[in-house]
């Protein structure tokens, strides 16, 4: 148990409110973020209430679902510019649905580390024989690039077929899915502008 000392030094960071704000974001429910965390819906939410703070990996984990760095908890903005290194051994794999046994993509964010919350990074792979993804939408502007592949975006029921070098932006308030075309796996860099 955290003596009264420590228990006020964590509470002024208010990790809680800033880890609901982040889901609310995200239109994720608890349910929702515990699939992706591999945490408890109740432990989430005494999290989130200010019940429990959480360890530095439990807050990782969390912090890496919605591509924010740990510092996003503990840091208020700074003047001065912001870089963030992000290395291909430190990146999470996540399916687009948890505990699917064959999801639609598998994608990993390239700027978790940034705590601005400017833009938000992915690459994505579409792997040979995927269903296609689950419609969803979100507010904001998306930005696809194609790295390898062919790749249907389909927007507002209206589908657009991409290959190797082709690019495509859309407002993603509008529904939207993804489902890889032809032979192989489709490999993508995805940028969501919140």
């Amino acid at each position: 148990m955290l003596s009264q000392t420590l228990s006020t030094g964590l509470a002024r960071y208010e990790i809680g409110p800033k880890i609901r704000a982040l889901r609310r974001q995200k239109n994720l429910g608890l349910v929702q973020l515990a699939e992706h965390t591999g945490l408890s819906p109740a432990l989430l939410s005494k999290i989130e209430r200010g019940q429990l703070f959480p360890t530095l990996p439990t807050l990782l984990r969390i912090a890496m679902v919605f591509g924010v760095g740990l510092e996003h908890f503990f840091i208020e903005r700074e003047e001065r510019p912001s870089i963030a290194i992000t290395r291909k051994k430190e990146r999470l794999r996540l399916p687009d649905q948890p505990g699917e046994k064959a999801p639609s993509y598998l994608f990993e964010s390239l700027n978790f580390p940034v705590t601005d919350g400017r833009l938000n990074a992915y690459y994505a792979e579409f792997p040979s024989a995927s269903p296609e993804s689950q419609p969803h939408q979100h507010a904001g502007t998306e930005f696809i690039y194609v790295i390898k592949g062919r790749l249907i975006v389909t927007v507002a029921g209206e589908d657009n077929r991409l290959a190797d070098g082709d690019a495509m932006q859309f407002d993603s308030s509008f529904p939207h899915s993804y489902r890889r075309e032809g032979q192989g796996p489709a490999l993508a860099l995805i940028v969501i502008v919140p």
